[in-house]
């Protein structure tokens, strides 16, 4: 059973995530929550497997709130898919660079939220078809008004495992990097393990972050 926490400021919205979820044998609706503080207190007290994170809502906005539950020792197996109006909005970077798996617009079809929300429960990253690959390209090329934290040293990486990393930027799965690698997709596997293991990413979507942060993948309009 996948345990799941609602976070949106619309009821209306929230019911109709419920009501789908409940429909699904293997989905649980744990809480609803209409703010941020509201969330990030529910996640702490019921655990979740994902919540689902609107990421503009009023006083404490989503990505305080996925702050806040990626930073709860806690919690190191909850998963955060945000839900966005817009998919270029400018907080989505953010929140993948804090430990989001993900996004998914609101206006998504049912069977691509519960496709989504299955596969980030099972340790992958949202980042289908491209889109979450086309906002980390634009963000992290542009300045800050607030100054990022540096990305993480890939000093212990082997050379390997960088090239791997470099393709899970690219957004390329485990067997589309054991193809382009010329070896078994087991073997790709371990290595984005390894990889995730060594930058304390906490899923793929991190990986893709780190890779465009440390310049080992370049947005195409970069040359």
């Amino acid at each position: 059973m996948i345990r799941v926490l609602l976070a949106d400021d619309q009821a209306l919205l929230r019911a109709g995530f419920r009501a789908l979820l409940d429909a699904e044998p293997d989905l649980e609706v744990v809480g609803e929550a209409a703010d941020g503080l509201a969330a990030a207190t529910l996640a702490a007290s019921t655990r979740p497997d994902v919540v689902l994170m609107d990421i503009r809502m009023p006083g404490v906005d989503g990505l305080e709130a996925t702050r806040r539950i990626v930073a709860d020792p806690a919690l190191t197996d909850t998963r955060i898919i945000i839900l966005t109006t817009f998919e270029l909005d400018e907080y989505l970077f953010e929140a993948l660079r804090v430990g989001a798996s993900g996004f998914l617009v609101k206006d998504t079809e049912p069977v691509d939220l519960l496709r989504g929300i299955r596969a980030v429960a099972a340790g992958d990253g949202l980042l289908s078809p491209g889109v979450t690959r086309r906002l980390i390209a634009e963000f992290a090329t542009r300045g800050r008004s607030v100054p990022a934290p540096p990305p993480p040293s890939l000093d212990p990486l082997t050379d390997r495992e960088r090239e791997v990393v470099a393709l899970v930027g690219e957004g390329l799965n485990n067997d589309e990097i054991a193809e382009r690698l010329h070896v078994s997709p087991a073997t790709a596997k371990t290595h984005v393990s390894r990889a995730m293991i060594k930058l304390s990413a906490r899923d793929r979507a991190q990986l893709v972050v780190y890779a465009y942060e440390s310049a080992l993948v370049r947005p195409t309009w970069l040359g």
